[in-house]
């Protein structure tokens, strides 16, 4: 998988190869061929290793503040300076999605990376108004909407070059979730 992440990150979905793919393992096709029957089913195979390690990555992250949670979650997804190497991550994987539109496979995993950003955010959520950090709302409609900024703001950032947009919906994101969620004396 680790193969598979930087042959991507180098020569992206378009140009990625089985043999690309194999020379970051330092294995022959072959040996990629034995274990996966094509380049789509060795990325489908990263996709759900992807969604594991990003589950499992904001499963230990949160705390005991639902605020700071919330705003680390919308962080660590859309991130206000990403690195050079997170950015670039980010376009090949609103690359890999646009594969979504006509494989099934693909579809599957982006289906389930949004589902675990919505539970996540529902959760926050959830404990929140339990908390009595935030008001009584429908956590599934305001984590419906967080998610589709945030994958709004994910295509911006990596198919135009509007640099200040990002931090705009950031803004914009934040300042919704105040009017939203927060109670305010």
């Amino acid at each position: 998988m680790q193969a598979t992440y930087r042959a991507l990150l180098e020569h992206g979905y378009a140009d990625l190869s089985i043999s690309r793919i194999a020379d970051e393992l330092d294995k022959s096709k072959a040996a990629l061929y034995y274990h996966y029957d094509s380049k789509d089913d060795l990325l489908v195979a990263f996709l759900e290793f992807a969604v594991d390690k990003f589950e499992a990555t904001i499963g230990t992250e949160t705390g005991s503040d639902p605020n700071d949670d919330l705003e680390h979650v919308i962080e660590k997804i859309i991130p206000l300076r990403p690195s050079e190497e997170e950015r670039h991550l980010r376009e090949v994987m609103v690359g890999l999605r646009s594969q979504a539109v006509t494989n099934v496979a693909f579809r599957e995993q982006f289906t389930r990376l949004d589902e675990q950003i919505v539970t996540t955010t529902e959760e926050i959520i959830e404990r929140g108004i339990d908390e009595g950090a935030f008001r009584d709302v429908d956590p599934t409609r305001i984590a419906e909407h967080i998610q589709a900024t945030i994958n709004g703001t994910m295509y911006a950032r990596a198919t135009t070059d509007r640099e200040n947009a990002a931090t705009a919906t950031r803004v914009s994101l934040l300042s919704y979730i105040d009017s939203e969620l927060r109670r305010h004396q």
